[in-house]
């Protein structure tokens, strides 16, 4: 008899019947439906977006495992799942590459005003109206908070557009030769363009706050592609609305799938919907990894990526 999994998000369609095939796979809709089944469910595959709601975690007496499909685990209660000896695990290293090309597409999107130029030309306006100009990439300041193997990526691609490079983390990597800053708000202050590759929960809470924001300054640049419990969101609109920032690019938000109406309505922001690791190739990986994980600890082998 095939062990019983619960797929809290769904993935890639072979993820999924490579899945299908291994456990017995109980897709969530409701509690109602989860319960009569919560006894036998011994791992959970889920997003890092969506992790592990407690109600459903507390519901699962034979909770082993729970494998993200992705690398945050700020919505999954790791110090629960310590207490309990449940293994977690992320998809490291196979996204970098993906959120760092999205992070660079979103700063130059901000910087030259390439969504406004696309929906200038659908709009039938070239030729007809004035367009104003972007402003130049090459050579901005590059701030960028959180100096992992994201934030690392994107400082190496920063570098092939002449970008001096700082960074603010919890504690300096001298082997990088990037300037660091002990203070988040002098890095904002000091830099054109302020890039978010931290880890969300807690203890980043709301650090991208409005002094942050202010420091960063008229032409400063704000660039999140981490979680967007890592920045005030109040405090961004209030800045983008007065003017004392410059602009945006959003791939993540507080209330994900919902996003604060006045940022739809700017056009010095770029807004996408949470989908940086968001390619072909990537989720195959992300996912191959999440069955390889669970596969492991239904056999009682080693972890590949544990986190707890």
């Amino acid at each position: 008899m095939k062990p019983d999994l619960l797929l809290l998000e769904p993935m890639m369609p072979q993820i999924e019947t490579a899945l299908d095939n291994a456990y017995t796979v109980h897709r969530f809709t409701d509690m109602a439906a989860l319960l009569p089944v919560a006894a036998s469910i011994r791992g959970i595959a889920t997003g890092g977006g969506t992790g592990v709601p407690p109600d459903i975690m507390a519901a699962l007496p034979e909770l082993g495992i729970i494998a993200i499909n992705g690398i945050g685990t700020d919505a999954v209660d790791l110090d629960a799942a310590r207490r309990r000896n449940i293994r977690v695990t992320t998809t490291p290293g196979v996204l970098t590459a993906d959120v760092a090309d999205m992070a660079m597409g979103l700063l130059l999107m901000a910087c030259r005003g390439l969504g406004t130029g696309d929906r200038f030309v659908r709009a039938g306006l070239w030729g007809k109206a004035p367009i104003a100009l972007g402003h130049t990439a090459t050579g901005l300041r590059l701030g960028i908070l959180g100096l992992g193997q994201v934030g690392r990526a994107i400082a190496a691609r920063a570098r092939a557009f002449d970008m001096p490079i700082a960074y603010h983390d919890i504690r300096e990597f001298p082997d990088t030769g990037y300037r660091f800053y002990a203070d988040l708000t002098e890095l904002a202050r000091d830099n054109d363009v302020l890039v978010v590759a931290a880890s969300g929960g807690p203890q980043s809470r709301n650090i991208v706050n409005a002094q942050v924001l202010q420091a960063l300054g008229p032409d400063g640049i704000l660039i999140n592609v981490a979680r967007g419990s890592v920045v005030d969101e109040d405090a961004l609109v209030a800045a983008l609305q007065a003017g004392t920032l410059g602009g945006a690019g959003l791939d993540v938000f507080q209330h994900e799938p919902s996003v604060p109406d006045a940022l739809k309505t700017m056009d010095n922001v770029v807004l996408q919907p949470h989908r940086a690791s968001a390619t072909v190739e990537t989720r195959l990986a992300m996912g191959d990894l999440v069955v390889r994980n669970l596969a492991a600890w239904f056999a009682g082998e080693s972890l590949l990526t544990p986190v707890v």
